[in-house]
């Protein structure tokens, strides 16, 4: 199977639908100043978060194969992710949530390959390389939260969106990719950022996705561990994030236990968090995670299930009692006075499965007009259809050549000639086929005999009702690839001559080939042309204090006047701390 990007033990698992996301990582379109910015949040989070974080991270990042000096580069990182049954892939920001869970369930990290320019070092709402891979693949390393991930993937995969969930990720995708564009206009940000609000206060009842996508966020974006009183860290968001990983930990952050009432929280990606929650340890994680699937129509069906798929308007799964999935656009449920289920119907392609694998015959193309089935009991009969042994079924006149009346509890008619069956193979009985068929509630035809032959699926309840099909075969294009695309920075000239210094900045630090006088130089450019970089000077103050070269206090000096730029002071004031206590070569 010939991809666009590297397969491996695990990302050869991938059904294809998931490879359209993937993209290649444009490594070459990082700027020296990128990696320079890639250094700073890395030393200063190494620094920090050995203190705050959880133990797993520190030890994660060697494990995992994270270089504090160099971003790194997406196979580099799957060949030691593969050590540990994990892969990545790069993708081009945000990916829907369902695509997102199910690169999850396989053990695929996706990692935004954008990397966050220097005007939001701190904090970027957009996902680029230093949240996903610096703050995602460390913890990973520790096996009980890599099954916690895997399986958060796995059923997150399976919820139900609402209409409206789609609308919200196009709108904060679109809004991440602006603020993230320092050539974007105010009135641009600004529009999008009123969509954001507008639907965060419009969502009305919250999605299972919406849930999920809660749960997902207190955790393992801006989870805590531990006690209330003593938390560490472990979500990404805040282990890639130098502001937030300090803010967190103040006083006015409320921290709240963690439980099932984190799925009703929601968030706003856009803003420091107000409150944050805090699991005792990994193994509370999963326990909430099955507590909120119990809740979900996977597990509980119905005609909640069925009605939560409707509003979706999407494509979804039944199950039925006897295992035959029906998969498709749901558009109509007949419920009887009881409000129990009795009739279902899609529209458009639909596909039959058993077992997630296809029926011979009963895809997308023969069922392309859609599907109906009545589900539930024959009145007046104690026994079920799917429980009825070859005798039961012709003492009913139920068999093939018969000309047989079905009337279901709850008023569905089923009139036609039994054309055959179709069983799993224990035997059970899934499907009936009529011709000369006529379906009605009541006064209502559900189906006419110059439809063709109608298929019954067999089933007394539905036990499951899930997003995405049974069988992602059957279906030929699953998922959407956002038409919004991330920006590409234009850079001025005058950009390029910065990022040429930074490039001999680093490269002097790599080959060791530092003399003060190219320091010198370098400076002297630096305040003469670009007397609003701090980065640049802040590096060139390193290399001099490691070598204790006396341009050092001049440098200083310079940084010390930026300082009074308030959104730069403790930038500057924490990389020279730093720079005091590490000697760089």
């Amino acid at each position: 199977m010939k991809t666009h990007f590297e397969l491996n033990e695990v990302t050869r698992k991938l059904p294809k639908h998931l490879h359209k996301f993937v993209v290649k990582q444009p490594y070459d379109e990082y700027t020296a100043q990128n990696q320079a910015v890639w250094r700073y949040v890395m030393r200063m989070n190494v620094d920090y978060l050995s203190k705050v974080a959880h133990e797993s991270y520190i030890e994660g990042l060697e494990k995992t194969g994270i270089s504090i000096n160099t971003i790194p580069r997406m196979e580099g990182m799957n060949r030691i992710l593969k050590e540990i049954g994990w892969a990545a892939v790069s993708v081009d920001g945000f990916i829907p949530p369902n695509a997102f869970m199910e690169f999850q369930a396989y053990n695929v990290l996706v990692i935004a390959s954008d990397m966050r320019t220097i005007d939001h070092i701190k904090y970027t709402p957009a996902p680029d390389i230093i949240h996903e891979a610096a703050g995602h693949a460390p913890i990973i390393a520790n096996p009980e939260y890599a099954e916690y991930l895997r399986r958060f993937g796995e059923i997150g995969a399976k919820a139900i969106s609402s209409s409206r969930d789609y609308e919200m990720y196009e709108a904060i995708r679109l809004l991440s990719i602006l603020k993230e564009n320092p050539n974007s206009t105010y009135k641009e940000i600004q529009q999008a950022q009123e969509k954001v609000e507008w639907l965060q206060n419009n969502m009305g009842t919250l999605s299972e996705m919406a849930q999920i996508r809660n749960l997902h966020w207190w955790t393992v974006e801006y989870g805590l561990i531990g006690t209330v009183e003593d938390p560490k860290i472990y979500g990404a968001g805040l282990l890639s994030s130098i502001g937030e990983s300090k803010w967190c930990m103040q006083d006015t952050v409320k921290k709240i236990p963690y439980t099932l009432e984190a799925s009703n929280v929601s968030f706003d990606i856009t803003k420091p968090q107000p409150q944050l929650f805090v699991t005792p340890d990994f193994a509370h994680l999963s326990l909430v995670l099955e507590q909120y699937a119990n809740t979900m129509g996977i597990r509980k069906g119905g005609l909640s299930g069925i009605n939560k798929l409707i509003d979706s308007k999407n494509l979804g799964t039944i199950e039925l009692s006897t295992g035959i999935q029906v998969s498709g656009v749901f558009s109509n449920v007949i419920t009887d006075e009881n409000s129990k289920p009795i009739y279902i119907q899609t529209t458009g392609g639909t596909a039959l499965s058993n077992r997630d694998k296809e029926l011979i015959g009963h895809g997308i193309n023969y069922h392309a007009e859609g599907f109906g089935s009545p589900v539930g009991k024959l009145r007046g009969i104690n026994i079920p259809i799917e429980n009825m042994s070859p005798r039961d079924l012709e003492a009913y006149g139920i068999y093939e050549g018969k000309t047989v009346s079905l009337e279901f509890e709850g008023g569905v008619k089923v009139e036609g000639e039994v054309i055959t069956g179709t069983r799993d193979l224990r035997g059970r009985i899934l499907l009936i086929s009529f011709k000369n068929c006529t379906v009605t509630h009541f006064d209502t035809v559900l189906f006419h005999p110059d439809w063709g032959i109608y298929d019954m699926a067999v089933g007394v309840e539905i036990v499951s009702a899930y997003a995405g099909p049974a069988d992602v075969s059957s279906f030929e294009d699953i998922g959407k690839v956002s038409e919004t695309k991330t920006h590409k920075i234009n850079y001025s000239s005058s950009d390029r001559e910065l990022y040429g210094l930074y490039d001999q900045v680093r490269q002097m630090r790599e080959e060791n080939t530092v003399t003060e006088n190219k320091i010198l130089a370098i400076f002297n450019t630096v305040e003469e042309k670009f007397n609003e970089d701090w980065l640049l000077a802040l590096e060139l103050y390193e290399i001099c204090t490691a070598h204790n070269y006396e341009v050092k206090h001049v440098i200083k000096s310079y940084l010390k006047a930026l300082q009074t730029n308030e959104e730069f002071t403790s930038l500057i004031e924490e990389g020279l701390s730093l720079a005091l206590n590490e000697q760089v070569v």
